[in-house]
């Protein structure tokens, strides 16, 4: 039998040991801090922002991000229906109301045009989720933003690389959030980042994510508000510090990959990949496709073929509204159509133009080529 391929996962060399390692042994006392501290200001360095703040997870980072800003009960929060269950839960948490607007059919994101519509006096943010590597209209969203006063946050978490029109994923809304889970395209094992170009906002931010504790407080074990644990731990910040000495190489192999799936279906016009539209670059994080309904291609269908053939099949996410804790939202017709014909593609540092053949040859069998 052929060798599974899997669906992602992390590139780690001897440079990402040797400095967990030294983490592990040195990195105590007055160094606790001394890698994340480091990591901070090499993430921050790559987005071109200010400030950053390294996290336990995005959704750490999203929660702390939604709370500085004042989200709360019966407050609303737009965001599109196409994501992972991580954006909408902090919004719940803080007892305000997730929004949900149908997706662009093209990238996957939230449709701006019906983000303006669902605008309500409870509005407070509007989310802007950068789906697979694609980029959010970002022009239009924050032009709506300003219109109405209303903060656009980015969820990057599966951006990073991607570039909007000279601005990377993540550095252009009031904060971004990012992911370092095993998934990403940097990994720290699990944890996140919380980005801004806000002092104010950034201050409010680290304390929070600090039990509350101010960073000018001389009070000991004194919390000037009640705040959240999302702190990074050293050893995994020891990680990231290596994984951003070789973030360019790494964004570079995840478009190769990208690209050569291009390849090998751009002559198959009923099946859809990642954009990559005029003047935006595409991180290239999860190769998607999306076969046109014509095909008759589904789901179940790609999944049963990809397991029997030991591929890892990932589907492409359910539409939030979808879910039991939540009320449907029929109306977002995109949003519940594409998941039925789309299935993500394997993707990790070293796959083998061998095992990207292997993936596509299995998809063309899906579509009797």
């Amino acid at each position: 039998m052929n060798n599974r391929i899997f669906y992602t996962k992390p590139s780690i060399t001897e440079l990402e040991i040797s400095y967990a390692t030294d983490a592990a042994r040195n990195g105590w006392g007055d160094q606790c801090y001394e890698y994340i501290n480091r990591f901070e200001e090499l993430f921050k360095h790559h987005l071109g922002v200010q400030y950053a703040i390294a996290t336990s997870s995005c959704t750490g980072a999203l929660h702390m991000g939604l709370a500085a800003i004042g989200i709360g009960p019966g407050d609303e929060v737009i965001m599109a229906d196409t994501n992972w269950i991580a954006t909408a839960a902090p919004i719940v948490q803080l007892g305000a109301k997730p929004v949900f607007v149908d997706i662009l059919p093209d990238s996957w994101c939230i449709n701006p045009e019906l983000a303006e519509a669902a605008i309500t006096p409870h509005t407070k943010a509007i989310i802007a989720v950068h789906l697979y590597g694609n980029l959010c209209e970002m022009d239009e969203l924050l032009a709506i933003g300003e219109k109405y006063d209303i903060p656009v946050i980015e969820d990057a978490a599966e951006a990073i690389g991607s570039v909007f029109h000279g601005k990377r994923a993540g550095s252009m809304g009031k904060f971004g959030t990012f992911s370092f889970h095993g998934t990403k395209t940097i990994t720290t094992g699990e944890g996140g980042m919380f980005v801004t170009n806000d002092p104010g906002l950034y201050e409010h931010v680290l304390t929070l994510s600090n039990h509350g504790r101010a960073r000018g407080q001389t009070k000991q074990f004194w919390p000037d508000m009640v705040g959240f644990k999302y702190k990074m731990s050293n050893i995994q910040a020891a990680i990231g510090c290596a994984q951003m000495e070789r973030i360019n190489d790494l964004i570079s192999r995840k478009r190769d990959i990208l690209s050569y799936y291009k390849t090998l279906i751009e002559f198959f016009p009923t099946v859809a990949i990642n954009p990559e539209p005029s003047g935006t670059t595409n991180g290239g994080w999860m190769p998607t496709v999306v076969f046109q309904p014509e095909t008759g291609v589904t789901r179940e269908q790609l999944q049963k073929v990809f397991k029997s053939k030991n591929i890892d099949a990932r589907v492409f996410f359910h539409p939030l509204s979808s879910l039991t804790m939540f009320e449907k939202q029929y109306f977002n017709v995109v949003a519940w159509d594409i998941p039925n014909r789309a299935i993500n593609l394997p993707s990790y540092h070293d796959m083998t133009k061998d095992e990207q053949n292997r993936v596509i040859e299995f998809i063309l069998r899906c579509l009797n080529v």
